[in-house]
């Protein structure tokens, strides 16, 4: 199958006229390398997921986790390249330029379908609602649009994981 990053069909508001603006940098560095809620959590957790869905045999579900994957690596990007141009280093840290890079001990390494889901979803959940608070103290208006467009592809992550859910129990 075809590897197709699950997002939605609309592009991502334009970085090129971001100028550097340290306040809104630290606000969104969190989603991009934080411990707890971020991008690069996403990205190892459902690529974790994804081996265990493969190993299972549960190819639909397999499939689905790394497209959203693949779409969590565009926010990644997104955001490296945005906290580059809002003046900071792109470092793997929830508040760069200080040096507690991320690592990986938050990822959820469940390892059967109900909870990898559940988990999944939770994640979705409060990556949705981190963007959110992010977009109220963010005084910068085109780094909250961004933030607002990449909240409708975490939207629509949390809806395939809860479709996959429920395929899954009425699975007999």
């Amino acid at each position: 199958m075809e590897i197709i990053p699950l997002r939605v069909d609309l592009p991502y508001p334009s970085l090129d006229s971001l100028k550097p603006d340290l306040t809104a940098a630290r606000i969104i560095a969190p989603a991009y390398a934080g411990i707890y809620i971020s991008e690069c959590n996403a990205i190892f957790q459902y690529t974790y997921h994804h081996f265990y869905f493969n190993e299972l045999k549960m190819k639909d579900y397999a499939y689905a986790l790394e497209n959203i994957s693949i779409s969590e690596m565009i926010h990644l990007e997104i955001l490296g390249e945005m906290l580059l141009k809002l003046g900071v280093d792109p470092i793997f840290s929830a508040n760069p330029p200080q040096r507690n890079y991320y690592n990986t001990s938050q990822v959820a390494y469940s390892k059967t379908p109900s909870k990898m889901l559940m988990d999944d979803i939770s994640a979705e959940m409060a990556a949705i609602s981190d963007y959110q608070g992010m977009i109220k103290k963010l005084s910068n208006e085109h780094v909250a649009a961004i933030i607002q467009r990449i909240i409708l592809d975490e939207m629509l992550h949390l809806e395939e994981f809860k479709r996959l859910l429920y395929k899954l129990n009425e699975t007999p």
